[in-house]
């Protein structure tokens, strides 16, 4: 750790610095080097309970430190992601979220992104990059790849297919095609999407990858007052493969995560301005989310700070699922 970073001082007291810039304060302090390389701090055996990070009482420098800690714990910086779907909406959220903490961003999406977008790169100092692909194409979605990982040098870290589509359509009406559309978007698209990613991954060797699916509340309950009994069957199939995919990465050193965002205001649901109001009541806090509600656990599960977590799925809902 760089002593002239985040406010700690080479003069701070009453740390010592070790070499490669570990801190301790009168007790071992092991440094601990994590697979994508952030330096962590942990008590030494023989001195537990002494380490900077760990001791109460340590002061303003110790707090500093420990912040510091904390903060690289969820740094993106020098980290590439792509996100589909990121024109608007959650995944635009997510896009600037991964932005924000300091990665390089690619999208997705069939649709131009909205002018915020745009604005990522100035506004959070990193590279950004659209790219008009259908994910329910193979060739659009190979092509789309093959364009990102020429402009970006190979690069990807992370990645989160985000890209989905829904129709309010009762069972009893859903035809062949309208199903294969969703299934073709929503589960094909996301899959193979995943696949690319985690094959380009592989290749260039990243030591900190992770996959983040995006499911949704669809996967746990029936939407109430809204026909989707399509979209449940595609949102819960992807839930269902996110611990197999992740199984299957490990050996790669690739982590696979899920996210279910509950009701959110987005372009999808603002078509049924009815159904958001009655939404209201259902949920356990008495709001419909925003897109940046759902975007901290889109960057918790692309950062090391859930580094042990694979496999999982993160319930994002106000609480509508739990009462």
């Amino acid at each position: 750790m760089d002593g002239s970073r985040e406010g700690i001082g080479s003069n701070d007291n009453p740390q010592e610095q070790l070499h490669g810039g570990c801190y301790k304060l009168q007790g071992g302090c092991r440094k601990i080097k994590r697979r994508c390389g952030v330096n962590e701090f942990a008590p030494s055996s023989s001195n537990r309970g002494t380490c900077f990070l760990r001791r109460k009482g340590a002061g303003k420098a110790g707090l500093r430190l420990r912040r510091a800690a904390l903060w690289r714990e969820f740094s993106l910086k020098g980290r590439t992601a792509l996100v589909t779907g990121g024109a608007r909406g959650c995944g635009l959220a997510f896009a600037e979220g991964l932005a924000e903490a300091g990665a390089d961003v690619a999208v997705f999406d069939i649709i131009d992104p909205i002018e915020g977008f745009h604005r990522i790169a100035s506004k959070h100092g990193v590279k950004t990059a659209f790219y008009k692909v259908d994910v329910s194409s193979k060739s659009s979605l190979e092509n789309g790849f093959a364009q990102f990982s020429k402009e970006f040098e190979n690069k990807l870290d992370i990645c989160v297919p985000c890209a989905g589509i829904n129709r309010h359509l009762t069972f009893l009406e859903y035809t062949y095609e309208a199903h294969q559309e969703l299934l073709s978007t929503n589960v094909m698209g996301l899959f193979f999407t995943a696949q690319l990613a985690a094959k380009q991954m592989i290749a260039n060797g990243t030591k900190c990858g992770s996959i983040v699916l995006v499911a949704s509340i669809a996967s746990y309950m029936a939407i109430k007052d809204q026909n989707s009994s399509a979209y449940c069957g595609t949102k819960g199939a992807v839930r269902a493969m996110c611990p197999a995919i992740a199984k299957e990465l490990v050996p790669y050193g690739i982590r696979v995560n899920s996210v279910s965002p509950g009701y959110v205001r987005t372009e999808m649901t603002a078509a049924f301005p009815h159904l958001v109001e009655k939404w209201k009541t259902d949920i356990m806090n008495h709001r419909l989310a925003e897109p940046d509600d759902i975007m901290g656990a889109c960057v918790f599960l692309a950062s090391d700070a859930s580094s042990y977590m694979t496999g999982q799925d993160i319930c994002v809902d106000g609480g509508v699922t739990k009462w």
